[in-house]
């Protein structure tokens, strides 16, 4: 084992401790996926969460790469690969399958395509969309070694990507869109960000939810905090005032389902908006 391929199984197994990784696949996936096919040549620009500024590599080994740290695709625009353990621990509760059909809205430039990519094997299919038209360009590059990946340049809440047995929004928005939600086989999961923002284009906070495709509905649940761009096409600013005092309340805990048949809000409903409502109620 050449000390590349260390690095990354070293990578693998501290995602594993630091995420809680359940998956054996995930973990292997990681273990797998050159980090650095993603990132172009270095010295590379990182940053850990927390931190205000970025820093640069010492050289432009790939082992640089295999840390839990943010590396920058775009600095100017503040845009990075992802924070390994946040992304492994949302694939994580994705519960990404062999053989099944992944749609990663927001993609990048592919690194966790990739990682999903490697789950669903070569029986399996990811589509990945990106509405940057140069990142889905260097996506389509970077993942041209794939057979089982497709990648679709365009708005993620229009692009039917056809049934799907798993759905990861990698970007901030204030409401699911219908295309996603109708997209989901039975059992079929959607992860997606709910956050609140200053404006329509920024970076926002708020939590991801968790919905599944349960044959009596949608059970749907907060299952970590998240800080992350804007989906584009995803916010409106309505549900954007009334996420924010939804989340000031404290009580995202209670939600237990996402409802889409037209009913007059209660108190049962965490969240009530024309096209669906996040309720405290389970489904049955």
């Amino acid at each position: 084992m050449s000390d590349l391929d260390l690095a990354r199984v070293c990578f693998a197994e501290e995602l594993r401790a630091v995420a809680n990784l359940q998956s054996e696949a995930l973990v292997t996936a990681f273990a797998k996926v050159p980090r650095e096919r993603f990132l172009g040549p270095g010295p590379w620009q990182v940053m850990s969460p927390g931190f205000e500024d970025y820093w640069t590599t010492k050289d432009a080994d790939p082992k640089q790469l295999y840390h839990n740290i943010l590396v920058a695709i775009d600095p100017s625009r503040e845009l990075n690969n992802g924070h390994p353990s946040f992304l492994a621990s949302l694939l994580d509760q994705l519960e990404v399958k062999p053989a099944g059909h992944v749609v990663h809205v927001g993609c990048g430039t592919g690194y966790y395509t990739a990682i999903m990519a490697e789950v669903v094997g070569p029986e399996g299919h990811v589509t990945a969309i990106e509405v940057d038209s140069q990142l889905a360009a260097r996506a389509r590059d970077n993942l041209n070694y794939l057979p089982n990946v497709e990648v679709v340049e365009g708005d993620g809440g229009e692009t039917d990507a056809g049934p799907a047995d798993a759905i990861l929004v990698n970007a901030g928005a204030t409401h699911p869109r219908a295309i996603w939600l109708d997209s989901l086989r039975p059992g079929g999961r959607l992860i997606l960000p709910l956050t609140v923002t200053d404006d329509a284009d920024g970076s926002g906070g708020g939590r991801v939810l968790k919905v599944t495709r349960q044959p009596g509905g949608f059970t749907a649940s907060f299952i970590s905090g998240v800080g992350i761009f804007s989906c584009v096409g995803g916010r409106d600013a309505e549900l954007n005032q009334r996420l924010k005092k939804a989340f000031d309340r404290g009580d995202s805990k209670s939600v237990q389902s996402l409802r889409r048949d037209r009913h007059d809000a209660t108190d049962t409903c965490w969240l009530h908006a024309e096209s669906f409502c996040l309720s405290k109620l389970a489904v049955e």
